[in-house]
């Protein structure tokens, strides 16, 4: 997750940057929003240093020139179509120090900044029906800048953010 502060109407705010995932056929996660991220490669030192690399392969940022890491969050466990895989996800947070042009690689489609306020409050929350194994499943989930919807994995990793910030937030109900 990446985190910058920004003035907006003569007020600051902090927004959250998301990806728009390019379509593909055969990922499960084709056309999704979601945070930079990636696969551990041998030559990282450490999952950090997965993220960073990734974050900087995907969308052109250099998290250790432009960015400050202020935290971990919760690993989860992957559960794309309804399956589970052996895959551990572990989410790491940046704040923003400084603006970047993104230079998004065949992987992303579109780089999003929306404000976090308003999914923290659940001023954006709804849900939304997915075919998950040809069946039709309503899935909850944030209504963010351009219509996009964000569920799964990156809406409970948001979750766990909030939690994180709050011990006593709770997810808004639809």
């Amino acid at each position: 997750m990446i985190l910058r502060e920004s003035i907006h109407d003569g007020a600051t705010r902090t927004d959250l940057l998301f990806i728009r995932r390019a379509d593909k056929t055969g990922d499960p996660w084709s056309g999704h929003m979601a945070f930079p991220g990636g696969h551990m490669e041998s030559s990282d030192d450490s999952l950090l240093a997965a993220a960073v690399r990734e974050t900087h392969e995907e969308i052109g940022l250099d998290l250790l020139v432009r960015g400050t890491h202020i935290g971990t969050l919760d690993q989860q466990h992957a559960q794309p179509r309804g399956r589970t895989l052996n895959m551990v996800i572990a989410p790491y947070v940046f704040r923003l120090d400084a603006d970047a042009a993104f230079r998004p690689n065949h992987e992303v489609a579109e780089v999003v900044w929306t404000p976090l306020d308003p999914i923290a409050r659940g001023d954006n929350h709804t849900e939304e029906e997915r075919i998950i194994s040809g069946s039709p499943v309503m899935f909850s989930g944030y209504r963010i800048n351009g219509g996009h919807f964000v569920w799964g994995l990156t809406y409970r990793m948001m979750q766990s953010f909030f939690e994180a910030l709050d011990p006593n937030w709770e997810a808004p109900n639809v």
